[in-house]
């Protein structure tokens, strides 16, 4: 086997390495959030972080949750490996007008910080009565576009035969 030499080959590939975007580095509060009925749900992990370095606030429809994870080293401890990230974190939620920012509920357990956001009363769906000139009054409900449900009385809407 014929193999060619090329000195410079691990100084292109190091230059290579140095010009290449950096992988993107795992967001240090992740989060899931989910409607469940009349409420949103918002789990973020904060694993390691103390309950008072928590916080959390709303303002103009904005949540904002800061948390502090820290790891004092002393001056006899020889640190080998440190992946976990240190430092401040910050995340915020823009709250859709539809959403309590009034009744917001907080509970941090196993290093996890569940929020519980309830939707505005104004913002559930409800009756409306609809009253016709002939036939009387019939009652329909009413839905927000992020509400499919169909009308109690049976009334769907499209083309029909």
């Amino acid at each position: 086997m014929l193999m060619r030499f090329d000195p410079f080959r691990e100084l292109d590939r190091a230059v290579q390495m140095f010009n290449q975007v950096p992988a993107a580095t795992p967001n240090p509060m992740p989060m899931d959030a989910y409607r469940d009925g009349d409420r949103f749900i918002v789990h973020f992990d904060l694993p390691g972080v103390d309950l008072e370095s928590v916080d959390l606030t709303v303002e103009n429809n904005v949540l904002t949750v800061r948390a502090e994870r820290s790891w004092p080293v002393n001056q006899q401890q020889e640190i080998l490996v440190r992946e976990r990230t240190q430092g401040t974190f910050t995340r915020q939620l823009f709250l859709g007008e539809s959403l309590d920012s009034e009744r917001v509920q907080a509970n941090y357990s196993n290093g996890v910080l569940t929020l519980t956001i309830p939707v505005r009363e104004q913002a559930k769906p409800r009756k409306v009565e609809v009253q016709s000139g002939d036939q009387g009054s019939q009652t329909i409900e009413a839905r927000s576009p992020d509400n499919k449900r169909e009308a109690e009385s049976g009334y769907q809407t499209g083309s029909g035969s």
